[in-house]
C-alpha cells in the first residue's frame, strides 16, 4: 500500500484516538488541499498491509482507524483488507473520501464495494475552499458529510451520523 504517512494519536480524523493513514495519490487536487503531498501517486512510501496491521496495535489507547489521503478509493483493495484488520479488533473504521457516497454506491467494482462495507463512517465530498470551515467537526468544508455506512446501505440513501450515534462510543461535547 503505498502512503504519505501515519499518525499513531489523531483526535481530529474522528472521535477518539485514531490511528489515522493517509494513503497516497489522489485524483481529485481539490483547491486548497491540506494533504496537497499526497496527490501524486508515485509519491509516499510503499508499505505492506501487514506492516500497517502491526503499527495499529502499538498503542492501546487507540479506539478507531481513520483512512485519509489522498483518496482511499484509489487503493481501495489494500484500504479494505487494513479496514478488516481493524473491525478484527473492535476499532471503528472512519474514511475520508472526495467521492460521493452515491458514486461510490453506483460505482461496480468489488474492491470499492469491498472497502465501502467495512467502513462505520464515510466523510465524503470534495474539499471546497469557499464552504471551508474551522468550526465543522471532523470534516473541513460545509458540503462534506458524515455518513453512516451500514445504516445507509441498508437503507439505500445516505444517513447522516451524529455525535451521539453509538459509533462514536463516547459522547462529544458540543462546540
Amino acid at each position: 500500500m503505498r502512503i504519505a504517512n501515519t499518525v499513531n494519536d489523531s483526535i481530529v480524523d474522528g472521535p477518539g484516538l485514531r490511528f489515522t493513514v493517509f494513503t497516497q495519490g489522489c485524483p481529485h487536487h481539490c483547491p486548497g488541499c491540506h494533504n496537497p503531498d499526497t496527490h501524486d501517486p508515485q509519491g509516499g512510501t510503499e508499505v505492506p498491509v501487514e506492516d500497517l496491521a502491526a503499527m495499529m496495535g502499538k498503542n492501546p489507547l487507540i479506539q478507531g482507524l481513520t483512512l485519509s489521503g489522498g483518496e482511499p478509493f484509489a487503493q481501495a483493495a489494500d484500504c479494505a483488507r487494513l479496514a478488516k484488520a481493524a473491525h478484527a479488533v473492535g476499532w471503528t473504521v472512519w474514511i475520508y473520501t472526495g467521492y460521493l457516497f452515491e458514486t461510490i454506491l453506483a460505482k461496480e467494482d468489488p474492491a470499492w464495494r469491498a472497502l465501502l462495507e467495512e467502513t462505520d463512517v464515510l466523510v465524503d465530498g470534495p474539499f471546497l475552499e469557499k464552504e471551508k470551515s474551522y468550526e465543522l467537526r471532523f470534516r473541513g468544508s460545509r458540503n462534506q458529510r458524515l455518513i453512516q455506512v451500514k445504516e445507509s446501505l441498508a437503507q439505500g440513501k445516505a444517513v447522516l451520523w451524529t455525535q451521539s450515534d453509538p459509533l462514536a462510543k463516547f459522547t462529544i461535547p458540543e462546540s
